[in-house]
């Protein structure tokens, strides 16, 4: 029998946002009834908690309260972003320990019957922290020692949005000399799939330049179209992965009828206002 992985992302729970709350007890209660081996949450598991913690401990009381077992990797939302993108609340040190004090690692290895799963904290990958370099010996050494076991990476941002050669700094993926040193690292491994969140989008590329990337949609908000292109489709809901022990992997979208569709770039008391793409302005 197949092992069954529920992958969620991008619940943005916060105490200060009843609606997402309300569509992660949906989620909740979905996953409760169905009983997945193993959830994993991809990130932005909080709204806030790059600036406090009291977002992070409110999440974690919603995950425990899933009554499965699970794992979660941080988002943006959670430790806050790429330094190097500028910004007020850079991934760092204190906001690190923060993670770590309400969710404790935030990366994982999880071995199962013919699977290797590791989790990856993708926010710290360009932050310059002992714990930066710690992540990547750490992947050096869970992919050296699978002993043929496929391997399953999942993380908050995607390797890239486009291209893996891709230049760009930007928001969206992981930044391009991370992204190298990362890739350095897979090169010569049976690397099944990526999956990540971030982006709000569901997308399975298929093999693409070597390496399957799977985009989870998110489960508190969408991006409309006036504020982020369609890189892939735009519903809310999770993907459920399923893992053979002889190495096969299958993978779907599951949407729930019970997740309101809000559009973040409608709700400016959340994140402040949205800048409109150009030919929205």
């Amino acid at each position: 029998m197949a092992f069954r992985v529920a992958q969620i992302s991008d619940t943005h729970l916060s105490a200060a946002h009843p609606e997402f709350t309300a569509n992660f007890e949906a989620l909740a209660e979905h996953l409760r009834a169905i009983r997945p081996d193993l959830v994993v949450h991809t990130g932005d598991v909080s709204a806030h908690g790059e600036l406090a913690i009291d977002d992070l401990r409110f999440a974690r009381e919603r995950m425990d309260g899933l009554g499965l077992d699970w794992l979660a990797v941080p988002g943006n939302h959670d430790v806050g972003n790429d330094a190097v993108l500028g910004g007020a609340t850079p991934a760092n040190a204190e906001r690190l320990m923060r993670w770590r004090e309400a969710f404790g690692a935030d990366w994982h290895l999880r071995d199962i019957p013919g699977w290797r799963l590791i989790g990856l904290d993708t926010l710290i990958t360009t932050a310059g922290l002992p714990e930066s370099e710690a992540q990547f010996a750490f992947l050096a050494e869970a992919l050296a020692t699978a002993e043929g076991r496929r391997v399953a990476l999942f993380q908050h941002k995607p390797l890239c949005r486009e291209r893996l050669a891709d230049t760009e700094m930007t928001y969206w993926p992981v930044l391009p000399e991370a992204r190298r040193r990362l890739l350095g690292l897979l090169e010569g491994h049976d690397i099944a799939f990526v999956a990540s969140g971030h982006l709000h989008q569901w997308l399975d590329r298929g093999v693409c330049e070597g390496l399957r990337q799977i985009w989870a949609p998110a489960v508190a908000f969408v991006v409309g179209d006036a504020w982020q292109e369609r890189w892939g489709e735009k519903p809310l809901g999770y993907v459920e992965h399923l893992l053979h022990a002889d190495g096969r992997h299958e993978c779907r979208l599951v949407t729930l009828p019970g997740l309101a569709r809000h559009d973040i770039g409608l709700m400016p008391a959340v994140y402040g206002p949205q800048v409109p793409l150009p030919e929205h302005a």
